[in-house]
């Protein structure tokens, strides 16, 4: 069995960014056992332990299929390397990821386990979590109140609160 953590150090993570990915999986962990459905909290604890292992090569928007690369070459599952591709924000479609010089295909979690890790991520500044009027204003300063992202982010949060996943001190706006 694969460590996460000795292959976040193998290839090159910054310790910083292995601090940040370990504060997320610990967020993951809470909102899988606090979710009203089935969770598989091993590849939640995975995904989320190596979510930014691509930020060993590149610190763009490009870390997360970077990354979805680096874990299909260490022999991680289809299923960790889908959590990695698809974590920034609440996903990237087709169109945005086009534009933004990706490889054009959906970027967006489709799973429980990869909304998860991926609103878990959004959740957690370098290793703090921090409530979602927090991630929003940070998006929305970013990006324009208007934007598609912001609103994936909102419905990504609501659907993960009304599974009773998101631990309250976390949901307020």
């Amino acid at each position: 069995m694969r460590d996460p953590i000795r292959d976040l150090e193998r290839v090159g993570c910054p310790e910083h960014v292995i601090e940040h990915c370990k504060a997320v999986c610990r967020l993951a962990e809470e909102m899988a056992e606090r979710c009203e459905e089935d969770v598989d909290l091993n590849l939640v604890r995975t995904g989320a332990l190596l979510h930014d292992i691509g930020r060993a090569r590149t610190h763009g928007i490009d870390h997360a299929v970077v990354g979805a690369n680096i874990v299909s070459e260490l022999g991680y599952p289809k299923e960790v390397v889908r959590i990695v591709e698809r974590h920034i924000g609440a996903g990237i479609p087709k169109d945005e990821a086009k534009k933004l010089g990706l490889p054009p295909k959906d970027y967006i979690p489709e799973t429980l386990e990869e909304k998860i890790v991926a609103h878990a991520d959004n959740l957690t500044f370098g290793t703090e979590h921090v409530p979602i009027k927090v991630v929003v204003r940070k998006f929305s300063e970013r990006l324009g109140e208007d934007s598609p992202a912001v609103k994936r982010l909102i419905e990504l949060h609501n659907e993960l609160v009304d599974l009773n996943a998101i631990p309250p001190e976390l949901t307020r706006w």
